[in-house]
């Protein structure tokens, strides 16, 4: 073939040497714009998995890159006048002009054609003019090529919140090196690396607010950069920083990073009458920020893939189908968790209240592609010092970061000096003989030594003592029969007390007949329902698990009189339909029937049903209650613009959208036991244009908090047929994140989280007070005590009929993490 690579970047320059090493007969070109020893920037950053890509892609170029880098281990952080540091991150920093310069090496030892001072103006001229088979559009973040064929590619160019100016200094640093600084006006992170034997990189940014109250705006480069020094200074050694920019005039060194997202990546043209494939790569494929490193590293990876693609597959056409198909994917993968990184460093303040432990815990998770095991290979002894930090902290974690809502009380502190720990304590004797014996002296012994993971650190919400973090979510279970739960629920809760969770939930319980979801749900509206229930509630309490029991309340609304979960959801009965209420005449779906708009007097009535099921509630012994604000359910209906049409007092404003649901929890608050917490479930963002967003999820939480509210169970979407969610592991859990850490009210983090490795990195990094488990628990009753012997933790506790079944589960765990390990 001849293949045209439109840039000489990491992109253009390795693709082009990869082909001709796979086939020396091709005749490739790259063509650049700038000179062979031009560059921006300073020094890039390449993981070592990375690393080990390229040794497989070309050895010869990968020694030589190797050869070139600075490696280190270690992140460092200060911050508020501390500094945290942890190793084993296994990164690598090398100037882009001496990778530029490796690889343009390496692609005319193979006899790659090099063509510099090129500025292509017209693809398709330059690529008639090479009688091109293929053309590579490796032109970087500002593609022409891009721009040109938008109509097939479909670009999405998103500038993100924050200024950052990409510097250097003579100063180097020994670990990748992260320093906070806060001014009048906000925060400043910088971002600092060694590259080379005397050169770091050094990037500062702060959000754009901050930047203009600042005045760098109207700054010229020079005192722009002296302001930096200034605020710097501390980690600069009185050395300066650095700009190589000096093409770019003023404050315009100050820039918005720009998310780079593509549909499509393949366009075809015809060209002197034969039909030619233009392929992205790199930059004008896609960017991710600077924060996890890994635009050189993508760019490299889709020379590979292509590559790869072009050996692998039988024809062109199939070759570049099989490239976009993987490599989209795996970008997309990596654009999600730049995207959680790039909200963290554009929210500081928001965690700015934690304490520098758990600030630098929280930044290393960030993108959440690190989790709390991975940290533990990386560096065991940090996260174990960390754990251990932890558990004595937890009484405090919260109100040192935000002012504790009404009602609420710190978690009880892990009590050390226990002669056993949680789950040991008044033990049968051991019937296994002597080798069993001395493994239960060792696991005890391992109690002692080792703190609890942070999935089992206790809480206390008001006077309500939880040992773990681990909920059981409300998951409708379409077994009740008029509304009274059966032996099925009593069961299948029970169960899950008996499997570890902390707090077990029933499903959304309806206060009157129509406010069901299906015939087949649960509800709380007369006395034969209270005393089923309460027989559930003994038989949690009367467990021997210290487990608890909670009671969802809620109306089904616009979306009631359907069929059952395992026969069509969401669609009306075939017969027997009861009447629908809403806060508008506004029908989930084409085939749901049409609700009225309720009157001031169904409101009240309504009202009146939540206060008798809440008494209820308390009557039948459930320990915590909570109000079902979301899905599109009544009270949901009310909540997202998206169904509240009215023109009323309960209408309009997002204050007076939220005004009939504060309404009830009131009034349920008032009557619901002082010393019991209670929590309301909301949908953080309706995935829909027009509904509510993040950004009204917390002030809806602000204002559930103000009317007496302790937890916030953050879901999202289910408001509207037209939703349209961007699932991925744990993808609510940022909701919760920023509820707790804006609002200052403790919440509870669902949605995809499924091991517990998720719940371990939620808890610590304080995204989080609670984790609530659906799926993985109608799969697993035992979910939380199976997850707990993973990590062979003793610090759970297990029914005392069941001990032989655990001693037998930790040794055979400890039998198969040996066998690994070897």
């Amino acid at each position: 073939m001849h293949i045209l690579c439109l840039g000489g970047g990491p992109a253009g320059l390795y693709f082009g040497l990869l082909m001709k090493r796979q086939d020396p007969a091709h005749r490739i070109t790259v063509v650049e714009r700038n000179r062979p020893f031009d560059t921006f920037g300073w020094g890039v950053v390449l993981s070592d998995q990375t690393l080990g890509n390229l040794q497989a892609a070309d050895p010869v170029s990968a020694k030589l890159i190797g050869d070139a880098f600075n490696h280190w281990d270690d992140v460092e952080m200060f911050f508020k006048g501390r500094s945290v540091r942890s190793g084993g991150h296994g990164f690598c920093g090398i100037g882009r002009k001496r990778l530029l310069n490796i690889l343009q090496d390496r692609c005319l030892d193979l006899g790659v054609e090099l063509e510099f001072e090129t500025d292509v103006q017209d693809d398709q001229a330059i690529a008639a003019q090479y009688q091109a088979d293929l053309v590579i559009a490796s032109d970087g973040l500002n593609s022409r090529i891009r721009s040109r064929y938008a109509d097939t590619y479909r670009p999405d160019v998103e500038l993100r919140n924050c200024r950052f100016v990409w510097l250097g200094t003579r100063k180097t640093f020994d670990a990748f090196t992260f320093a906070f600084e806060q001014t009048e006006h906000g925060w400043f992170a910088a971002h600092a690396y060694t590259f080379d034997a005397s050169t770091s990189t050094f990037i500062v940014e702060t959000p754009e607010a901050v930047w203009k109250a600042h005045g760098l705006d109207r700054m010229s480069q020079q005192d722009g950069i002296a302001f930096c020094e200034r605020l710097f200074a501390r980690y600069l050694d009185g050395h300066a920083l650095m700009n190589n920019a000096t093409h770019v005039r003023g404050s315009a060194i100050w820039i918005r990073f720009p998310r780079v997202v593509c549909e499509r990546w393949v366009h075809f043209e015809s060209i002197d009458g034969r039909r030619v494939p233009i392929v992205l790569m790199g930059d004008a494929a896609h960017t991710a920020h600077f924060s996890i490193g890994s635009g050189t590293k993508l760019a490299l990876e889709d020379a590979i893939e292509l590559a790869r693609c072009l050996a692998a597959q039988p024809g062109l056409d199939a070759a570049l189908q099989a490239y976009e198909a993987v490599r989209s994917v795996e970008v997309l993968k990596i654009q999600n968790a730049a995207r959680n990184s790039t909200e963290w460093f554009e929210n500081v303040n928001r965690y700015s209240g934690l304490e520098a432990e758990q600030f630098f815990y929280s930044m290393m998770t960030r993108s959440q592609r690190i989790s709390h095991e991975n940290l533990r290979v990386r560096d065991a002894a940090w996260l174990q010092g960390y754990e251990q930090w932890l558990a004595e902290k937890a009484p405090t974690l919260f109100t040192s970061c935000n002012a504790l809502p009404p009602g609420g009380v710190a978690a009880p502190a892990v009590r050390q000096s226990r002669s056993h720990g949680p789950g040991l304590k008044d033990e049968a004797p051991s019937k296994g003989g002597p080798r069993q014996a001395e493994d239960e002296r060792e696991s005890v012994a391992s109690v002692r030594a080792s703190p609890p993971p942070p999935m089992l650190l206790p809480l206390k919400v008001r006077e309500l003592e939880l040992k773990n973090r681990i909920v059981v979510s409300p998951m409708a279970m379409y077994s009740a029969v008029d509304g009274v739960p059966q032996d099925f629920h009593l069961v299948h809760l029970g169960a899950r007390a008996l499997g570890g969770a902390a707090l077990v939930f029933v499903e959304m319980t309806a206060p009157c007949a129509e406010g069901r979801i299906t015939p087949g749900c649960t509800g709380l509206w007369n006395d034969v329902q209270m005393l089923a229930f309460k027989r559930i509630a003994d038989f949690v309490h009367a467990s021997g698990t210290d487990a608890k029991i909670g009671m969802q309340l809620g109306h089904s609304g616009p979306k009631g009189s359907t069929q059952v979960g395992w026969e069509a959801p969401d669609e009306p009965l075939p017969d027997g339909n009861w009447p629908l209420l809403a806060a508008s005449a506004v029908a989930y779906g084409p085939n749901n029937q049409r609700p009225a708009a309720m009157t001031r007097a169904d409101m009240e009535r309504i009202k009146a049903e939540f206060v008798q099921a809440t008494r209820r509630a308390a009557e039948a012994g459930f320990d915590w209650l909570e109000l079902h604000c979301a899905h599109g359910y009544l009270l949901s209906s009310f909540i997202t613009p998206l169904t509240n049409l009215r023109g009323d007092a309960w209408g309009g404003s997002l204050e007076n959208r939220c005004r009939y649901p504060l309404e009830v929890f009131s009034a349920m608050r008032a009557v619901w036991p002082e010393h019991l917490p209670m929590s309301v479930r909301i949908s953080a963002h309706d995935w829909a244009p027009g509904g509510n967003t993040g950004d009204d999820a917390v002030a809806i939480a602000r204002l559930f908090k103000a009317a007496g509210c302790d937890f916030i169970d953050v879901s999202s979407g289910q408001t509207t047929r037209a939703a349209r969610p961007v699932y991925g592991r744990m993808y609510q859990t940022p909701f919760a994140d920023r509820i707790r850490n804006e609002a200052g009210i403790q919440t509870i983090a669902v949605g995809a989280i499924s091991e517990v490795d998720h719940v371990n990195s939620i808890i610590a990094a304080g995204r989080a007070d609670l984790c609530a488990i659906a799926r993985p628990h109608l799969a697993d009753p035992a979910w939380t005590l199976h997850e707990a012997a993973k990590l062979q933790s003793r610090h759970v506790q297990w029914p005392q009929p069941y001990l032989s079944g655990r001693d037998q589960l930790y040794r055979e765990i400890s039998k198969q993490n040996k066998a690994s390990a070897q």
